[in-house]
């Protein structure tokens, strides 16, 4: 008791000449979008909260076009899109920050190397079914993509000169970790996903496999890009 009053004591006698400072409430930072650069974002957001503890980030993954409309809705402060801003856009503003690339993964047992672009147009849009016909061994292709509202699935439609909606998928799966997970658990896998994704996954020790592409085909690439709302809007 005695504790308790010497406190309020010292409290009287110094206030007025040494103010508390009135506790500030946490802020929070919203990030939405891109499953592709959802690992990028994460790993940024985690570093910018050791350095600024009293600001919360959040990122939430759900596609680049869901990244879009949480920012014109006030959802999120901040977009994350696999892609540089359409014409259309531009009432956001939009920062480059990475640059990845699209590729196919097979499971490490594949004896598949490459395929054509001929090979993969058959796979994705269901024309080819089996691995034999490929050069890959016995069994049936199983094959994997993205959303169809996903930056790379556009990316990678307009690489094999096919409209999205002429692919024929076993399964689309949102997140490129999830696509890989399936495709290191299923030796007939096939699928499309962020090059960076694939190669820290390879790199931790996942049995998957990039394939090489084709002579004188580029990577698909992708823009990672930042967006938010414009001064001006």
């Amino acid at each position: 008791m005695g504790f308790v009053f010497a406190a309020l004591g010292l409290n009287g006698i110094t206030r007025g000449h040494v103010p508390v400072p009135p506790r500030k409430r946490a802020q929070k930072l919203h990030i939405a979008g891109s499953t592709t650069m959802g690992p990028l974002l994460q790993e940024i957001a985690a570093k910018y909260h050791l350095a600024h503890p009293g600001i919360a980030v959040e990122v939430e993954l759900g596609g680049s076009s869901r990244g879009l409309e949480d920012v014109r809705s006030g959802h999120a402060h901040i977009a994350m899109l696999s892609r540089a801003l359409a014409p259309a856009e531009r009432d956001l503003y939009g920062i480059p920050i990475a640059r990845d690339g699209v590729g196919v993964v097979v499971h490490a047992n594949n004896p598949l190397r490459e395929l054509s672009v001929e090979a993969l147009q058959a796979i994705f849009t269901g024309r080819l079914r089996d691995w034999r016909a490929a050069e890959g061994g016995p069994g049936s292709v199983y094959a994997l993509g993205g959303l169809h509202e996903g930056a790379s699935s556009a990316l990678f439609a307009r690489f094999l000169r096919q409209p999205l909606e002429a692919f024929s998928l076993n399964a689309a799966v949102e997140s490129n970790i999830e696509r890989l997970a399936v495709v290191a658990s299923c030796e007939n896998a096939i699928a499309y996903v962020s090059v960076g994704t694939a190669e820290r996954a390879i790199s931790q020790g996942v049995p998957v496999r990039l394939l090489l592409w084709p002579a004188c085909q580029p990577v698909p690439q992708i823009s990672a890009t930042a967006a938010t709302r414009s001064a001006a809007s």
